[in-house]
C-alpha cells in the first residue's frame, strides 16, 4: 500500500511538498556564511551560467539563486524524480526532466532530451544546475557538463553549500542531510569558460580543471561550518 501510494501522483506531491518546506526550514534557521562576500554581484554578472555541484551535497543548492535570477534544474526521469522536480517547483526553481552522460553517450537515460533542455533554457536566460558527478562514481566530473559549456558559450561556476549539523550516509556520493539550527556557509569558485573550438585533449584539461574546483569548494565549504575557517556574512 505504501510503495501504490509513493507511485501516485498524489503521493509524489505531497513528498515534494515536506521536502521543500523541510529544505526551507534548515535554510531559515542555519546562520548563513558566504564566500565570496560578492557572490551575487558575481551572479548577476555571468547570468545565465551553469551552476556545478557534487552529487549528495546538492539539496541546500536550491537557495544558492538569487531570487530575481531564473533556474532550472537537471532532474532524472524515474518516478523518484517526479519528487525531486515538485520539490524544486515549490522552491522557484524549474526542470529540466532527463539525465547526464556516462561517457559522452547522450541517448542514454534521456540524456539527448535532457542536453537540449539546458541548452533551451541557457538560450532563454535561465541559469542550469546539475551534479557534475558520473553517474555512480562519486567526485568525478563527467565530460558531459563540459560539452553544455562548450557549445552554450556559458560559464560554469563550481559551488557547494555545507551545514554544521547534518547526517552523512555512507552510500555511493556521501550524501549529506543537511539539519536545522546550526550554520550554513555557500562557498562560489570561479567561472570556467570553456571555448567552441576545444579539443578532446583541452576538454579534459578542463574537466579535470572543474572536478578540482569542486573539490576546492567543498571542502573551504565544510572548512568554515566545522570551524576551520571564517568567512564573510550573507
Amino acid at each position: 500500500m505504501l510503495r501504490r501510494v509513493a507511485r501516485s501522483r498524489a503521493g509524489q506531491r505531497a513528498a515534494g511538498v515536506v521536502l521543500a518546506e523541510y529544505l526551507r526550514l534548515v535554510w531559515l534557521t542555519n546562520k548563513l556564511r558566504v564566500e565570496p562576500d560578492n557572490i551575487y554581484d558575481l551572479a548577476d554578472q555571468l547570468n545565465p551560467f551553469i551552476f556545478a555541484m557534487w552529487h549528495g551535497q546538492h539539496f541546500m543548492t536550491p537557495f544558492f539563486k538569487p531570487p530575481h535570477l531564473k533556474a532550472k534544474v537537471l532532474i532524472s526521469r524515474h518516478r523518484d524524480g517526479e519528487i525531486n522536480a515538485i520539490a524544486a517547483e515549490r522552491l522557484n526553481i524549474g526542470a529540466v526532466r532527463g539525465s547526464g552522460d556516462h561517457d559522452r553517450n547522450f541517448t542514454r537515460k534521456g540524456g539527448v532530451a535532457g542536453f537540449r533542455g539546458l541548452l533551451d533554457a541557457l538560450e532563454q536566460k535561465y541559469c542550469v544546475a546539475l551534479t557534475a558527478d558520473v553517474p555512480k562514481v562519486a567526485r568525478v566530473a563527467g565530460p558531459g557538463i563540459i560539452a553544455l559549456a562548450r557549445h552554450s558559450g556559458r560559464p560554469i561556476v563550481p559551488i557547494a553549500v555545507a551545514t554544521s549539523r547534518r547526517k552523512e550516509l555512507k552510500n555511493w556520493d556521501r550524501s549529506a542531510i543537511n539539519l536545522p539550527f546550526g550554520q550554513i556557509a555557500m562557498v562560489a569558485g570561479f567561472p570556467i569558460w570553456v571555448a567552441r573550438d576545444t579539443d578532446e585533449a583541452a576538454a579534459e584539461d578542463v574537466r579535470q580543471e572543474l572536478e578540482d574546483a569542486l573539490n576546492t569548494v567543498t571542502a573551504r565549504a565544510y572548512d568554515i561550518v566545522d570551524g576551520g575557517a571564517q568567512a564573510s556574512r550573507g
